[in-house]
């Protein structure tokens, strides 16, 4: 069975794009789709980027223990990680990639010791509020609490085994799945 990886990070700093990146580049990395309450943004695909649910089916998934991890996040929406498709994937032999938020991150690591946490940060508070104001997804009262959760989400970074700084999807793309890689062939 291979290692799980879990890319997390503050709000806005560039996870969706970084995992739709390799998604599209890295066939070899199988990406969970997440489970949500919250409505498609723009461009999202039913199966490909979430599966949207209302809340009782995702009450329903929780109380069945059909998520590896959930929370409410933002104080708003529901998200949670449907369990059976990642180990399907890990027992392929698959290099299975979570992208969740902080809450989510932190019951996998009770939940799973040993997968290998990887925490994605911006280059700057500047840029992380830049790209937040800039996608144009949330209200303002939204942005104040997404900026509010983003300061404590930051001072968590010590929690995880490796930080890499999303300055370029590209090249933050690839220097995960290069960690990937290397810890698969490192493997005994």
């Amino acid at each position: 069975m291979t290692q799980l990886f879990v890319l997390a990070g503050p709000t806005a700093v560039g996870k969706g794009t970084v995992a739709a990146y390799i998604r599209k580049h890295f066939p070899e990395v199988w990406l969970s789709v997440s489970v949500t309450t919250r409505t498609p943004r723009p461009g999202e695909v039913e199966g490909v980027h979430y599966h949207f649910v209302d809340q009782a089916e995702f009450d329903r998934l929780a109380a069945e223990g059909e998520l590896l991890e959930y929370a409410v996040v933002h104080g708003r929406e529901s998200y949670g990680t449907p369990r059976r498709p990642l180990l399907e994937a890990r027992a392929q032999g698959r290099l299975p990639l979570l992208e969740i938020d902080l809450q989510g991150a932190r019951q996998v690591r009770q939940r799973m010791p040993d997968a290998f946490f990887v925490f994605l940060t911006p280059p700057s508070w500047d840029e992380l509020v830049r790209r937040l104001v800039g996608r144009g997804t949330e209200t303002p009262e939204e942005r104040e609490v997404r900026l509010a959760t983003a300061r404590r989400e930051l001072a968590a970074q010590e929690e995880f085994d490796v930080t890499i700084v999303n300055d370029d999807v590209r090249r933050a793309s690839q220097e995960l799945v290069h960690l990937m890689q290397q810890h698969v062939s490192a493997a005994p």
